[in-house]
Parts: C-alpha cells; sequence; structure tokens
C-alpha cells in the first residue's frame, strides 16, 4: 500500500503559479511512476502529467504542455507540479497517483486531492 498526500493548492488569480508536492510513504513509493490528475465540478477526472521512476521521461497533457513541470525528488520520496500561467479552466481538484508507465499512465494509488482555483 502506498499513501499519498497533496498540498499546495489554494486561490490564485488568471497567470499566477502554484506548486504542488505529493508525499509518499508506505510500501516502495520510489519504485512507481507517478501522475497528477484533474477533475473540475461537473467533469470527468482527467490525466495531467505522469513522470517515470528515474524522472528521465514525462508526459503532459495538451491542455498543460509548456505551462507545467512534473518533478521527483525519489529521496524525499515526494513529486512536485509546479503550475505557471494558470488559468480560470485549470480550476479543479488535483489528485496524485502513484501507478506504471508515462503514456498511458495506470493509476494503482490515489491521494485525498488539493484545491486549485484560479479566478479570472
Amino acid at each position: 500500500q502506498v499513501r499519498l498526500v497533496e498540498s499546495g493548492g489554494g486561490l490564485v488569480q488568471a497567470g499566477d503559479s502554484l506548486r504542488l508536492s505529493c508525499a509518499a510513504s508506505g510500501r516502495t513509493p520510489d519504485r512507481y511512476a507517478m501522475g497528477w490528475f484533474r477533475q473540475a465540478p461537473g467533469k470527468e477526472r482527467e490525466f495531467v502529467a505522469a513522470i517515470n521512476l528515474g524522472a528521465s521521461s514525462a508526459n503532459y497533457a495538451d491542455s498543460v504542455k509548456g505551462r507545467f513541470t512534473f518533478s521527483r525528488d525519489n529521496a524525499k520520496n515526494t513529486v512536485y507540479l509546479q503550475m505557471n500561467s494558470l488559468k480560470p479552466e485549470d480550476t479543479a481538484v488535483y489528485y496524485c497517483a502513484a501507478g506504471f508507465g508515462t503514456a498511458p499512465f495506470s493509476p494503482q494509488y490515489w491521494g485525498q486531492g488539493t484545491q486549485v482555483t484560479v479566478s479570472s
């Protein structure tokens, strides 16, 4: 079992930046690829980004490519999602996941989510 705890969400204005963190604990979290998903009100959960074990490869949804950067620190069992040039349509609950692969990413464990709200 892998436990994931997200943090860093909040209320920002369009054009601002936020950095989300996800701390992993439990059974060998450093052996999993990691991913971020988001779910806006009334919409299905959607893939945002994934990163492989060694952080040498990352995959991004087209909607965030060039604005979001996914990184991981395996020594700290923590991953980060740097979100720049935020838009109101980025408003959602963001979920961290541990799983396999990057394209596609197959989630096995989920965090509880952190709210990101971008005002116009």
